[in-house]
């Protein structure tokens, strides 16, 4: 499978989050109509999710509960149709091998709305038990529901002509890397190490699942036990905020309604945590969240901040962030100060503690957003790194002597995680700590001072972050 691979839907997007639209898809993708009903309520917003977010840029993890609630999809029903959503998205670069092999037309000329119902139709032919009758006829009523009426014949041809070879040869013949492009396996291997031939399978695979929510439990709010009480969860392994939650919207639970919890990836607390944790000489109790939005890590910072007397300043570039930030802290002694991270216009060498939680490719977080394999491309790293090693250096000038700095990715990548850290080393102005003692007693985090964390060993996403102490 070719790892370059994108749809030419797809919109690409800035390491600062700008979406970046071509002229065609402009003109192309500029009418959209709700497509008919075909009485099949779940493959409907199926349907609608995928087109959403292949061709306007949107979040399935955002879309798809709307538009549940909207049409009150509910129970078994909302079920099949997260499965189909998350499933098609998570393996679109292997639905669209195989629709190129069955198709008289290449992928890039098939018609947005055609595509997406191929796209489901071939889900269910080589990954569900739904029966193949069932899969091409509803793909087909799709197809029309979208006013392509006349592209009904060539969906049916081109699903009739998937359905008629077993499903295990199509995918022994395309999905080498459980649904992974090869340069996100290859980035993979390379952050596993010498353990990538043991390990790269199992962790493709378990990149794969739908993870379960994590919820966090606020300091001084509530506690993780009396939490995972009132939810029906489980307390976390690693992190003393976290709960899982196997099933259930968490945002129906009246903790999260009235802030007393919020939805966050356990991983993300142990680094939130660690920024309170490290032990800091003289701490005057001014601490920094560099690059802040939207605002989850702030929270839990400003929490603990509240209970140790200290002060934290949130820096976010970009206005409708910084305000997702204040609402998120609410009360907390939390400033919320709009900046670039770069240059934000504070005094230097202030600070006690600085978080850095870089943006970065997402590769830690492809479970909760699998489209996004297919959307990134490699070329997009460099231009991250430059932008990570500046945030970095401005974090540096920004931390008083002797004063801590926690740099952060969500992704498992070298060159987005000890790359950076080790660049910044060189320059003799910090020194790197053991971070290992601050990531809540995880084991196989790594063979450097710092912690990177894995869905199949740890059950959290794949974060990384690392310690550095400011030299005299």
């Amino acid at each position: 499978m070719s790892g370059g691979f994108r749809s030419r839907a797809d919109g690409r997007r800035g390491p600062r989050g700008e979406k970046r639209t071509t002229p065609r898809q402009q003109t192309r993708y500029s009418v959209k109509a709700r497509p008919a009903s075909i009485g099949d309520a779940p493959r409907e917003a199926a349907f609608e999710t995928m087109l959403r977010v292949t061709r306007d840029g949107a979040f399935a993890n955002l879309t798809l509960p709307g538009l549940l609630k909207e049409r009150k999809i509910k129970g078994r029903d909302a079920a099949f149709a997260t499965e189909l959503t998350y499933g098609a998205l998570r393996t679109m670069g292997v639905l669209d091998e195989v629709i190129g092999a069955n198709s008289s037309r290449p992928v890039n000329d098939i018609n947005a709305e055609v595509l997406t119902a191929l796209r489901l139709g071939t889900y269910q032919l080589l990954y569900t038990r739904v029966e193949d009758h069932a899969a091409v006829d509803t793909s087909v009523r799709l197809v029309e529901a979208a006013n392509q009426e006349k592209a009904k014949g060539f969906a049916n041809g081109v699903l009739r002509s998937i359905a008629r070879t077993p499903a295990a040869q199509w995918l022994e013949k395309f999905d080498h890397n459980h649904a992974h492009p090869d340069w996100v396996a290859a980035s993979f291997a390379a952050a596993l190490g010498e353990s990538a031939v043991a390990e790269l399978d199992a962790a493709l695979k378990a990149d794969s699942e739908r993870p379960i929510v994590h919820l966090v439990a606020r300091p001084g709010e509530i506690t993780a036990e009396e939490l995972a009480l009132t939810t029906g969860g489980e307390e976390g392994k690693y992190s003393p905020y976290a709960v899982y939650l196997p099933e259930g919207d968490p945002g129906q639970l009246q903790e999260v309604r009235e802030g007393l919890a919020g939805v966050q990836d356990e991983g993300s607390q142990l680094i939130a945590r660690a920024l309170a944790e490290v032990p800091v000489e003289g701490d005057q109790g001014r601490w920094l969240d560099l690059c802040a939005g939207p605002g989850g890590k702030a929270a839990l910072i400003g929490s603990i901040a509240s209970i140790d007397g200290a002060r934290v300043t949130a820096v976010e570039v970009a206005p409708h962030r910084a305000e997702l930030i204040r609402k998120a802290v609410g009360d907390l002694p939390v400033k919320v100060t709009v900046a670039d991270g770069r240059d934000p216009g504070l005094e230097k060498a202030s600070f006690d503690r600085v978080l850095v939680d870089a943006p970065c490719s997402g590769l830690g977080a492809l479970r909760r957003r699998p489209e996004a394999r297919w959307i990134k491309t490699e070329r997009d790293i460099a231009e991250l790194n430059t932008l990570q090693s500046e945030l970095l250096a401005s974090a540096v000038r920004l931390t008083r002597p002797g004063g801590v700095i926690v740099y952060s990715t969500c992704s498992p990548d070298v060159r987005e995680t000890r790359g950076i850290v080790d660049k910044q080393l060189a320059l003799g102005q910090v020194e790197e700590l053991d971070a290992h003692q601050f990531a809540g007693g995880m084991e196989d985090v790594g063979e450097h001072k710092s912690v990177q964390m894995w869905p199949h060993r740890h059950g959290t996403d794949a974060m990384f972050f690392a310690v550095l102490r400011k030299l005299p």
